[in-house]
Order: C-alpha cells, then structure tokens, then sequence
C-alpha cells in the first residue's frame, strides 16, 4: 500500500460528539485533542512524514465567548503536552496561521515548541491555528507588495513558486490527502491553494472516534484512485 507523504485533516465533530453523549461541546474538545496525540503516533509508524490539522480557523473567533476562552485553555494545556510529545518522539511541530492576534503567553508557547523541535527528524506536525487560506494569501499578498514596494522583488518575477514561498506552507510539500471527519462536505477556508491536487477524504465519523483503522480506511481509498495530473497518471 502507497503510503501519502502528507496528510490534512479537518478535525470536525467534537461538540456533536459530546452533546450526543449528553456532555458539553468543550469536553469534546479535549477528548478531540487527546486524538490528536494518538493518531500523530499512529501516522508516523504508518509511514506519513507531514500530517497537518485544522485546530482553530479564523473564522473560530465567532463562536460563544465561553467556548473560545475554553478552546484558547485547551490550547495553552496542549502546548505543554504537545512539546513532551514532541521531544519522546523527535516530532517537529510548526504552527501555521495568524499568531499575532492569540494572547502573548499563548504565542511564547507556540515559539518555544517550535524552537525545541526544529531539528527533530521524526513527524513533520504542522498544527493550523487562527488559520484560514483567504487570510493567509492575503498576508502573502500584503509581504509581496512590500517586497516590490522595495524593490527586492520585480513584479515580472512572480510566479507560483514565488508566492508559495510567501505563504505559511512556504517549505511544506503539499497534501497528499485530506481528510474532513464528521460527515461535512466542505473545505472552510483550508489550505485553498495547497489542495490544488489532493485526494479528498469525508467520513462521517466524528474527531474524537478517528482511529488507526480509520485512517487506514482513508489510505486504502487514497490508493483507489487513478491519480492524474494534467492528464498524466502518476507513477
């Protein structure tokens, strides 16, 4: 079986799968980053080398104000673990998205696990926080005019190589596969420009219960399909 080299996924169905089970939307939210922890192992003794997970979009900020606080607690707590995890395992974590507007303490965290894992050679773990394509591309489209503005950068000169290097992703390859949990059948502002070409995943069951075999199920279909790019089937 042809293992992708990088995985998405939209981690969808924490609150649903709480309230079915009569608990709050936020206890879903930290079973669903439990998840997190176990299927980034699962994946890297698959064979995955980049796995890439939607944990807070920018358009998140619009939810209940308890919900937020509850996700921004979540996300402090995780910092921690997820350095641990990163340091037992050799994961190089990155964040990708707008840090600037999440509270100083928060972003402090997010540097210092980035800084401690930048030579681990184990799973590359990209983490999507405040994180939404449009806002990303315009930011790369803001850095871009100033390089010109400058004059470090011709406008004939731009080409699609020269704004991916100007976006989050600038030295990630982009995903093989997305998977989006839950049974919704839409991209909400992910990774637009980076799933030019990816196979994309849906199931129907939600975050918290995505599993080792879950996954496997997602790879076995991935390698269903006649890829073809431009027409040409890839080898």
């Amino acid at each position: 079986m042809k293992i992708p080299q990088h995985v998405a996924i939209i981690l969808d169905g924490n609150g649903r799968w709480a309230k079915k089970r009569g608990m709050p939307r936020n206890y879903g939210h930290v079973q669903g980053s439990k998840n997190v922890e176990r299927i980034c192992e699962d994946a890297y003794k698959m064979g995955i080398k980049y796995l890439t997970v939607y944990a807070f979009s920018t358009e998140n900020w619009n939810r209940p104000k308890d919900e937020v606080d509850a996700l921004m607690k979540l996300l402090r707590n995780y910092m921690k673990t997820c350095l641990k995890t990163a340091e037992k395992n050799r994961m190089r974590v990155r964040v990708i998205g707008d840090i600037s507007r999440l509270d100083e303490d928060i972003r402090k965290r997010i540097l210092e696990l980035e800084k401690a894992s930048e030579h681990n050679d184990g799973l590359n773990f990209q983490i999507a926080i405040n994180y939404g394509s449009r806002d990303e591309m315009i930011r790369a489209m803001r850095a871009m005019a100033k390089d010109v503005e400058a004059g470090t950068l011709a406008p004939e000169a731009i080409s699609e190589k020269i704004f991916e290097s100007y976006l989050d992703t600038h030295d990630i390859p982009d995903p093989d596969l997305l998977i989006r949990t839950s049974g919704e059948l839409r991209l909400s502002n992910y990774l637009l420009w980076q799933l030019a070409y990816t196979e994309f995943y849906f199931t129907d069951v939600p975050w918290p219960d995505f599993t080792k075999e879950e996954l496997t199920k997602a790879i076995e279909q991935y390698n269903s399909r006649d890829r073809r790019f431009g027409g040409v089937k890839e080898e």
